[in-house]
């Protein structure tokens, strides 16, 4: 009989390397069912957008309604035309009409429109702007909202990175010197973080564009535009301070009292006065033991407020007559504009939907304790 043969195991590289690659398809996994479970959101949250929009197919009745004016309206400056006898002028109306309504598909029940109008609006794939939504004479949606997105963006990632910052060096300097009179007037303040940017903004532009006259009423840049590059880019950079401003002001205070009170309770567990008893300096305890274990709460509030600042948006840029998303959107309400509405409605889905996939995926970098792929 021979000898039984002993079990090898596998050297320590092989198994670390099959932790690795275990661990990579989980997140792979992980991120593309949160990706495919919030596009599926989007989708419905889109298609009940186009049934509100088009109130039902109601929209629908109201274009039908200015075809036919139009039609008419191009007949009766028709000389010729109006020689026809009135049967074969009225034929002609209505063969104009009927074309003009299969161009834009409203031959089709509204059951099946909605469904074509949300493959194009996922797609952003909505034609061209029924009325003249776009100040810069662009008539395609597509290009109506995507000059629209930079300036939004522009605006409000500013806002967020100054905001951040500012939060976070506030926050930490109150949790070393917690009672004192700064802290008291943050605290007292933090309820102001309940009124909404735009609110902000009308303070702002009464004290210093209407009282001081040192800075601009509204708009994106200077009329007319610089001609310089610099010139331009300090033009701009003047009319984004006050929407700025309001927007660092209306969550500022209730920001730094949430992440200061995180600090707080962070400062005080075992293991902070532990590495201040070694000798570490006040920074290294601060980033290293009090800011990294409250990184998912930061990151969450973050997300929270740039998602809150998305939808007040509308407002804002409206209040600064700021040349994004949320102005083209008001005036596409106003002209029943339904194209420009839903593509509008899209590109805010699209961000509000990206925004919480970077933070789930940031969970799993910046917080050990989040498994991702296992148990529940």
């Amino acid at each position: 009989m021979g000898t039984p043969s002993a079990r090898v195991s596998p050297p320590p590289h092989a198994r670390s390397s099959r932790a690795n690659a275990d661990a990579m398809l989980r997140i792979g996994r992980y991120t593309v069912g949160r990706a495919i479970s919030l596009f599926a959101t989007i989708v419905v949250g889109v298609y009940l957008s186009i049934l509100i929009a088009n109130m039902g197919g109601y929209v629908d009745e109201i274009r039908r309604g200015q075809i036919r004016e139009f039609v008419s309206s191009l007949v009766l400056i028709d000389q010729e035309l109006q020689s026809l006898p009135v049967d074969a002028r009225n034929q002609l109306i209505n063969e104009q009409i009927r074309l003009e309504e299969e161009r834009l598909g409203l031959h089709r029940p509204f059951a099946v429109r909605s469904f074509m109008y949300l493959g194009q609006a996922l797609t952003l794939d909505l034609g061209r702007a029924e009325n003249m939504t776009s100040d810069s004479g662009s008539r395609q949606v597509r290009l109506i909202l995507l000059e629209r997105l930079v300036p939004t963006l522009l605006l409000f990632a500013t806002a967020q990175i100054a905001l951040f910052f500012v939060a976070i060096f506030i926050a930490l300097n109150l949790s070393h010197n917690y009672g004192s009179v700064l802290d008291r007037i943050i605290v007292a303040l933090s309820p102001t973080s309940a009124a909404p940017s735009w609110f902000y903004g009308l303070f702002l532009i009464l004290i210093f564009s209407a009282i001081f006259r040192v800075m601009p009423f509204g708009g994106m840049v200077a009329a007319p535009p610089p001609e310089t590059t610099v010139g331009y880019e300090l033009s701009v950079l003047k009319h984004m301070t006050l929407p700025v401003a309001a927007i660092v002001l209306s969550a500022l205070f209730q920001t730094v009292y949430s992440w200061r009170s995180f600090f707080l309770i962070y400062s005080s567990e075992d293991y902070v006065e532990m590495a201040t008893a070694k000798g570490l300096t006040a920074r290294e305890v601060e980033l290293g033991y009090v800011l990294r274990p409250t990184l998912p709460t930061i990151v969450t509030s973050f997300a929270l407020t740039l998602i809150s600042l998305w939808t007040g948006a509308i407002v804002l840029e409206t209040v600064f007559s700021w040349p994004g998303l949320g102005r083209v959107l008001i005036q596409a309400i106003g002209l029943y504009d339904t194209p420009v509405i839903v593509g509008s409605v899209v590109v805010y889905a699209y961000l509000l939907a990206l925004t919480v996939f970077v933070l789930d995926v940031l969970y799993a970098f910046i917080d050990p304790r989040v498994r991702v792929g296992v148990g529940s």
